[in-house]
C-alpha cells in the first residue's frame, strides 16, 4: 500500500492504494471492471472531481480488495460513490468490515456525508427470457448489513446503476463464423443483411466524435433519454485511451447500389424463366414461385428507387454508432445511437457483431456485457422492451446485481439530507 496501513484485526490491514495497485487488483479478480480501473481516476480529475483509491491487504501483505471512491459535492457536503465495487469482496465478515473502515476513513478525509456502493456481484442469474437459474446470494447482503451498510432493495427499471445486466458468454468461440452461429436466427439475419447492403463498421477517433454525438443526440430526442455530447466522449477517450472504443457504422451507397442492381438483375432473370415455364405449362407450384419472386423483384425495385434519396445525402452515410470499453475481464457496450431513416440497413446489429469479434474473440476475452436492461420480461409495453428484445437476439443470459448499499459517514448530516430529499419529493 502507498500509505501507512491501519490494522483492523489480526487478518487484514487497510489504507490508501495507488491507481496502479487498483489496476493490478482489478485485472486479478473476476469482479474487476472498467469502473474500478485507473481510467476512472483520470476521468474524475478531468471533470474536476475528487477520487481516492483504498484497499485491504491480508496477513501476507497481498492486496485482496479495494476500490476507487468518487466524491461529488452535494447540498450538505460531499457524497462518495463506488461504482461496481469494492472489488475482490466476499461474504467474509472481517473482510467486509476492513474495506468498510477503509472507505469510512477516506470519506471522513473528504468530509463526505455518506458513501454509496454498487458491488460488481450478481445476486441471482437468470436465463435470457427471465427464468431464475440458481439460488440468490443472500449471504453477501447479510455481510454488508453487519458491516453497517443499508441495502436499497431490489427493483426493476433503469437507475443511475442498473440492477439488471444482459451478458453473453463467448467461451469456446474462436472466429467470426462461430460467433455468428451463436446468435439467434433474427440477429444472424440482421448481421448478414447489413453486410449485404454496403454497411461497414470502423473505429473512429476524437476528431469524429461530433458525428458520434449527433447520432446519440438524435436517438435521445426520438426515445426521450438524456444524451452526453461530444465533450463527454472526448473526456472519456482521454481518460481511458485505447480501452475506449467508438464504432461508427456507415452505408457505402455505391456498394449498396451495385449489390442491389446485381440482385435485381438476377431476380429479373429468375422471374422471366418462371414466366416462360408457366406460359408453357402452368402449374400451381410454378404460379406460387412466380408470385413470390415477382414480389421480391418489386421490393428490389423499390429499394433501388429509394437509393436516389440516400445518394443525395452523400456517398457514405453514418447510420449508427456505439461506444465500448475494454477491460481484461470483459468488454462493455456502454452507449449507442442509430438513425431511424436507416433502420432497414440493420447497422446496429452489425456493430455488435464487429465489437464482439474484434474486441473479444480476437483478443481472448470471453465475457461481453451488453449492460443494462429493465429487468421486466413479461410486459410487452415495458419501456425497455425494445432494448431487451434486441439484446436477447444475441443469445445471452441475465445477471440481477446485488444493488445499492449506503453507508452513513456523518450521521447527523446524513439524516438531514434524507429528510430534505423526502420533503422535496413531496
Amino acid at each position: 500500500m502507498s500509505a501507512t496501513a491501519n490494522r483492523t484485526d489480526t487478518t487484514y490491514t487497510f489504507g490508501v492504494i495507488t491507481p496502479e495497485e487498483l489496476d493490478r487488483l482489478s485485472e486479478a479478480t473476476s469482479q474487476g471492471s472498467f469502473q474500478q480501473w485507473s481510467g476512472q481516476v483520470r476521468l474524475a480529475k478531468i471533470r474536476g472531481h475528487e477520487a481516492e483509491c483504498v484497499g485491504v491487504c491480508d496477513a501476507s501483505g497481498n492486496l485482496v480488495t479495494g476500490c476507487v471512491i468518487l466524491y461529488l459535492n452535494g447540498r450538505f457536503g460531499a457524497d462518495g460513490s463506488v461504482y461496481f465495487g469494492p472489488i475482490g469482496i466476499s461474504d467474509d465478515p472481517a473482510l467486509l468490515r476492513a474495506i468498510t473502515e477503509a472507505i469510512c476513513e477516506s470519506a471522513r478525509r473528504h468530509h463526505a456525508v455518506s458513501v454509496a456502493c454498487w458491488p460488481n456481484v450478481a445476486y441471482r442469474l437468470y436465463s435470457s427470457d427471465g427464468q431464475p437459474d440458481g439460488e440468490p446470494n443472500d449471504a453477501l447482503l447479510a455481510g454488508f448489513a453487519d458491516a453497517g451498510w443499508t441495502h436499497g432493495g431490489f427493483h426493476t427499471g433503469y437507475d443511475v446503476v442498473c440492477q439488471w445486466m444482459y451478458v453473453k458468454d463467448l467461451t469456446g468461440i474462436t472466429n467470426g463464423k462461430e460467433l455468428l452461429a451463436s446468435f439467434g436466427k433474427r440477429a444472424q439475419w440482421s448481421v448478414k443483411r447489413a453486410q449485404s447492403m454496403g454497411v461497414h463498421v470502423r473505429e473512429i477517433g476524437p476528431d469524429e466524435f461530433d458525428v458520434f454525438a449527433d447520432i446519440e443526440r438524435r436517438t435521445g430526442e426520438r426515445r426521450g433519454f438524456a444524451t452526453r455530447g461530444a465533450d463527454y466522449f472526448r473526456q472519456f477517450k482521454q481518460a481511458y485511451g485505447a480501452d475506449a472504443h467508438f464504432m461508427l457504422a456507415e452505408i457505402h451507397i455505391a456498394e449498396y447500389v451495385a449489390d442491389m442492381t446485381a440482385k435485381r438483375e438476377a431476380l429479373q432473370a429468375k422471374v422471366a424463366r418462371l414466366q416462360a415455364k408457366y406460359d408453357e405449362r402452368p402449374t400451381t407450384r410454378i404460379e406460387r414461385q412466380l408470385g413470390e419472386e415477382s414480389r421480391n423483384l418489386a421490393a428490389a425495385d423499390k429499394r433501388l428507387a429509394e437509393v436516389e434519396g440516400y445518394a443525395r445525402k452523400g456517398d457514405v452515410l453514418p447510420a449508427a454508432a456505439s461506444m465500448f470499453v475494454s477491460h481484461p475481464n470483459e468488454v462493455v457496450y456502454q452507449y449507442s445511437g442509430s438513425l431511424e431513416e436507416y433502420k432497414p440497413f440493420y447497422a446496429s446489429a452489425l456493430i455488435q457483431y464487429e465489437a464482439m469479434l474484434h474486441l473479444c474473440v480476437e483478443k481472448g476475452v470471453s465475457r461481453y456485457n451488453f449492460y443494462g436492461i429493465s429487468g421486466v420480461f413479461d410486459d410487452p409495453n415495458d419501456e425497455g422492451r425494445g432494448v431487451l428484445e434486441f439484446k436477447q437476439g444475441f443469445n445471452g443470459y441475465v445477471e440481477q446485481m446485488v444493488g445499492k448499499f449506503t453507508l452513513p459517514v456523518d450521521k447527523f448530516r446524513f439524516g438531514v439530507s434524507n429528510l430534505a430529499h423526502k420533503l422535496l419529493r413531496r
